[in-house]
């Protein structure tokens, strides 16, 4: 099956192209300045110095106006392209009338203009480009200014032409590899782009999959909940089991758990959007962070430790999900280090910063590189690895970053970084 090309990575290497242009562009006009002071002053050849200095002037002047442009846009069709290439093929035909027209090697330069175009330019923008400057060099070999040449040059005009052609040549083959060494580095960033951004479809696509799995899931299990919870109300005003404590601390411990089930399967159904509050859950970094982890500890014996290094406070949306993706953190460091984990929250500039730690076995040198990817889990677990998997997923939704690394003291690192401005509460939240 095809795969049509991802807008995002042709804007990107349009933009690139035209800044790789631009820095062609730069390397023309010192390359024409020194060869007009060579010519004139070296070689002692009678240039039209006026006019030949238009060129590098327009040029000059258009560079600074794509830099302009560069700073606001991100794409450039291929019809700007080829204007851009044809306003160097146009300037180059200019120098060259006015130098000996086609007499004069650097007309061979047009080449290097026709290899660009075929480059970045579709066929047909290419073939343009081709066939303008294949008619610029018809035109140059019968209309041009001849050059004035000195005395000492008359009898071998040959013998300059040739010294002329080295230095073209020379010039045309640097250009070259600069020109092909800066694209392939473009095409592979694109294909590098291009490979990460079909690579989230492709998680976000499973991500789809599994909600809806959840979903349906969460549906099944909600009608033998309610049974159950049913019938543990029904054993609990039982005389018999009314008279027994210690089945009655039993069957509270189990309507607990049950309810907390229930919870769980509504929290689902509300993260697949079948479930939608009224009024925006607003808190604050700090309650929010607190209210986890006395939750947490409520329901399990190991030790939470909680530093915090936020600084000011700072109202949010509490989003249900960003809970769910720091609870499934807390609790992978949890199983592998049952005694102690500590989750810090800092400010860095514009990021919620939230790091767990434990002091487990840390991560597996195969796992670093693989964090993030469906599935990959050193637990032998069947369908182990969604968690973190789905935290990376979750925070890049936030525009953040999920940072993994081992501890040299022992145990693993979990960083999450999350944009304030992704969570912080807008007057739109309160609407």
């Amino acid at each position: 099956m095809s795969t049509a090309p991802d807008p995002a990575a042709a804007h990107s290497e349009s933009w690139r192209n035209v800044h790789l242009l631009m820095q062609l562009r730069w390397v023309a006009v010192i390359g024409q300045l020194v060869t007009i002071v060579a010519v004139t002053q070296v070689l002692a050849v009678r240039l039209p110095v006026g006019p030949l200095l238009l060129a590098p002037l327009l040029l000059m002047v258009i560079n600074l106006a794509t830099a302009t442009v560069l700073h606001r846009r991100e794409y450039f069709p291929q019809a700007e392209l080829f204007t851009a290439l044809l306003i160097d093929v146009c300037v180059l035909a200019w120098q060259l009338y006015h130098s000996g027209g086609a007499t004069n090697p650097f007309t061979f330069l047009f080449l290097l203009q026709i290899v660009i175009g075929a480059v970045i330019l579709e066929p047909r923008w290419s073939w343009a480009i081709a066939v303008l400057a294949s008619l610029a060099v018809v035109v140059l070999t019968f209309a041009y200014i001849p050059l004035e040449l000195p005395a000492r040059h008359l009898d071998n005009p040959f013998g300059l032409y040739l010294l002329g052609s080295l230095f073209c040549f020379v010039l045309t083959a640097g250009l070259l590899v600069f020109f092909v060494v800066r694209l392939d580095r473009n095409r592979r960033e694109s294909d590098e782009a291009l490979a990460q951004l079909r690579r989230h479809a492709a998680e976000e696509d499973h991500i789809i999959r599994m909600g809806l799995l959840a979903s349906g899931a969460a549906h099944e299990l909600g009608t033998p909940l309610s049974l159950i919870s049913v019938v543990l109300g029904d054993w609990a005003r039982l005389p018999q089991l009314a008279d027994n404590a210690e089945m009655a601390v039993d069957l509270h411990d189990m309507r607990t758990e049950l309810e907390r089930c229930k919870t769980i399967v509504s929290g689902i159904l509300m993260s697949a959007g079948e479930m939608r509050g009224e009024n925006p859950a607003v808190t604050t970094v700090r309650t929010l962070f607190r209210e986890m982890v006395d939750e947490w500890q409520g329901r399990r014996h190991a030790e939470l430790r909680f530093i915090d290094e936020f600084g000011d406070d700072l109202a949010i949306v509490a989003d249900p999900g960003l809970r769910q993706v720091i609870g499934n953190v807390i609790d992978n460091a949890q199983e592998v280090s049952p005694d102690l984990v500590e989750i810090e929250i800092t400010r860095v500039g514009g990021d919620l910063e939230v790091t767990v730690r434990d002091r487990g076995p840390g991560f597996a040198p195969e796992m670093l590189d693989r964090i993030g990817q469906p599935y990959s889990s050193t637990k032998g677990r069947p369908g182990g690895g969604l968690g973190l998997f789905l935290v990376v997923n979750v925070v890049r939704k936030l525009g953040g970053r999920v940072l993994v690394e081992n501890r040299e003291r022992g145990g693993a690192e979990v960083r999450l970084v999350l944009p304030l401005k992704a969570l912080a509460l807008s007057m739109d939240d309160l609407a």
